[in-house]
């Protein structure tokens, strides 16, 4: 979803002037108000910077209004977005967005110059690709990364993967849709979750129980395997109860979700051989990180067999989404979408 509207003939003078960089979930919006480096080497700056609720906002229009006039300060006339998903005429496509985000509706309401638009996963890339970053916790593999291409991953409302090419490759990021690939089961249990959620067959992405609302499907799904009835309802409840042992089935929900975690994350860095190291991002996953730590997560990414001595070389590591997301965007847009900006922040790569 690298896609600039509007993009092609914009003013010198715009590094000089802040812009807003969004990095929209399907649950939370982290909106930024940014300048380009003053100085070389130096990442953008922020200005401002708010995480807002989705669901607190009619839709993306009113929820970046809402910051621009109580955080922006100024005449913001550019915006580059990350979002999950893609684009597809003027409509960011995506099964997980709180509400439709139409680019034309959007540039006029906010009177933009520019609307850019990328990949979440693919700003996370951006702004994860430079080896271990504060508040980074290693889960698994050897302390220093090798060079090479490097994984980020991200479970929340959905499930979101992209990779970063080492610098001698040019550095590029690419955006992916690997959360919609077929789940495949690791054990007899996580068949039987799979029957209950596709008692016909068919197609189940991994998304379904890599995710947020995945572990929420997958706790119902142990209970009613159990004849029992759920009793608890968000995400966050079965990973407190599973944290507390105070109920069964959330213990085992949170031990199928880091086990299905494992064996996706380690069959995508099979697949980009990610030397460079693995990142999986989110507040989710880090308010998790003992239960991962103590759960199947490293024996299923390592696999089997020959391979097993290419992953275990691969660090692991849980972080923070905080602002990556809106740091890896305004990097994008700086590099590529701003004429004059682009030499001053590719020392980033």
């Amino acid at each position: 979803m690298d896609l600039a509207i509007n993009h092609s003939e914009l003013s010198a003078r715009v590094p000089a002037m802040p812009f807003l960089a969004a990095d929209v979930g399907g649950t939370f919006a982290r909106v930024a108000l940014m300048q380009a480096p003053r100085g070389e080497g130096r990442e953008p700056e922020v200005l401002a910077y708010r995480k807002l609720a989705c669901a607190d906002f009619a839709g993306l229009t009113e929820l970046l209004q809402s910051f621009v006039d109580s955080d922006a300060g100024a005449d913001v006339r550019h915006c580059v977005l990350a979002c999950a998903g893609h684009v597809r005429d003027d409509e960011v496509l995506n099964d997980n967005s709180p509400w439709p985000i139409h680019l034309a509706q959007l540039r006029q309401a906010l009177a933009l110059d520019d609307v850019a638009v990328l990949n979440d996963f693919e700003a996370l890339g951006h702004a994860l690709g430079n080896g271990p970053t504060g508040g980074s916790r290693r889960l698994c593999g050897p302390t220093v990364p090798s060079d090479g291409p490097v994984l980020v991953i991200g479970p929340g409302t959905g499930l979101g993967a992209a990779v970063r090419l080492p610098a001698s490759a040019g550095g590029h990021v690419l955006a992916t849709e690997a959360g919609q690939m077929d789940f495949a089961p690791g054990s007899i249990r996580e068949r039987e979750v799979l029957a209950l959620l596709a008692p016909h067959g068919g197609y189940v992405a991994y998304e379904r129980l890599v995710s947020g609302p995945g572990l929420l499907a997958t706790y119902a799904a142990l209970c009613a395997l159990r004849g029992e009835t759920p009793a608890l309802a968000t995400p966050g409840e079965v990973t407190a109860a599973a944290a507390a042992c105070s109920d069964a089935q959330a213990v085992e929900a949170v031990q199928v979700f880091c086990a299905s975690l494992g064996s996706f994350a380690g069959s995508l860095a099979m697949t980009f051989m990610a030397t460079g190291g693995v990142y999986l991002a989110g507040g989710f996953l880090h308010s998790m990180f003992t239960l991962l730590e103590h759960s199947a997560f490293e024996e299923r990414f390592l696999h089997g067999r020959s391979v097993r001595a290419f992953l275990s070389q691969v660090p692991v590591w849980v972080t923070e989404h905080g602002r990556h997301g809106v740091l890896g965007a305004a990097q994008w847009y700086l590099r590529r979408g701003v004429p004059g900006a682009v030499r001053q922040a590719s020392t980033k790569r």
